[in-house]
C-alpha cells in the first residue's frame, strides 16, 4: 500500500487492507496514469482513504455509497459528504429533507462529519472518479477493497447496522451477512420518489441500534 494511504488508515484497518495489497498498488498506478494523461481524479489522494481514518472498532453503522462526487471540490472520501461550507448538492438536500420530515432534525450544509465522529462509516464502493465522470472508475478495483471492508464489518459482528440506498448499495448486502439493514431507493432525484421519501431510514436505524444495545447517532447539524 502506498505509504501516504497507509498513513491514513486506523490502525485495526491495516490487517484488513493488507489483504488487498496488491489491488492497492495496482490502484495506485491507475490513478498516476490517469494524472499523466491529463484526468487527475477526485478526491485528492490524501482523502482517499479518508472513511478509514475512523476505527473499524467503532464503527457502529455503514453507509454504502456508489462512488464520489465527480465536480471539483465536492468530494472529500466520504460518501455523501462534502467540505463545510459546500452546498448540499441533490441527493443530499433529499438526505436533509428526509431527515426533517423523519426525526425533526436539520442538517446544515453537507459536511457529514459529526456523523462520523459517532461511528457512521461513509463509504462508496468505488473510491475515485475521473472528474466530470461518475462511475468512470468503477470495475477497477475498488469494489475489492470496499468488499474486503465490508466483510470485515460483518465478522466483527454488532452493534452494526447498514444502511443501503439504491439497487448498488443493496447488491453488496449479501457480503454483511447477517447484519441488519435499512434499504430503500437511492435518494437521487431520480429516485427518490420512487421509495426514499417516507421510508424513515434515520429512526429505523436509532431502534436497531437501541435493541443491540448501542446509543442511537445524533443526525442533525450539532448547535455551535
Amino acid at each position: 500500500m502506498p505509504t501516504m494511504w497507509r498513513e491514513q488508515v486506523a490502525p485495526d484497518w491495516l490487517p484488513v487492507l493488507a489483504e488487498v495489497e496488491p489491488t492497492l498498488t495496482c490502484l495506485s498506478a491507475f490513478l498516476s496514469d490517469e494524472v499523466a494523461e491529463g484526468h487527475g481524479y477526485l478526491p485528492p489522494s490524501a482523502a482517499i482513504l479518508r472513511a478509514f481514518e475512523s476505527p473499524l472498532a467503532s464503527v457502529r453503522v455503514v453507509v454504502v455509497g456508489q462512488d464520489p462526487y465527480p465536480t471539483p471540490g465536492d468530494a472529500v472520501g466520504l460518501s455523501f459528504s462534502v467540505p463545510p461550507g459546500h452546498p448540499q448538492p441533490r441527493s443530499l438536500r433529499n438526505i436533509a429533507t428526509e431527515l426533517s420530515d423523519d426525526t425533526g432534525e436539520v442538517l446544515v450544509g453537507g459536511d457529514l462529519s459529526h456523523w462520523e465522529r459517532q461511528g457512521v462509516l461513509l463509504l462508496n464502493r468505488v473510491l475515485t472518479v475521473r472528474p466530470g465522470l461518475p462511475g468512470s472508475h468503477r470495475g477497477k478495483g475498488w469494489e475489492q477493497v470496499t468488499e474486503a471492508a465490508l466483510r470485515a464489518l460483518a465478522a466483527r459482528g454488532g452493534p452494526l447496522v447498514a444502511i443501503l440506498w439504491g439497487r448498488d448499495a443493496q447488491a453488496a448486502g449479501s457480503l454483511l451477512g447477517s447484519t441488519p439493514r435499512v434499504q430503500s431507493a437511492h435518494p437521487s432525484p431520480l429516485s427518490a420518489r420512487r421509495g426514499f421519501f417516507g421510508s424513515k431510514p434515520f429512526s429505523r436505524v436509532n431502534e436497531l441500534l437501541v435493541e443491540q444495545g448501542a446509543e442511537p447517532i445524533a443526525w442533525g447539524t450539532p448547535a455551535i
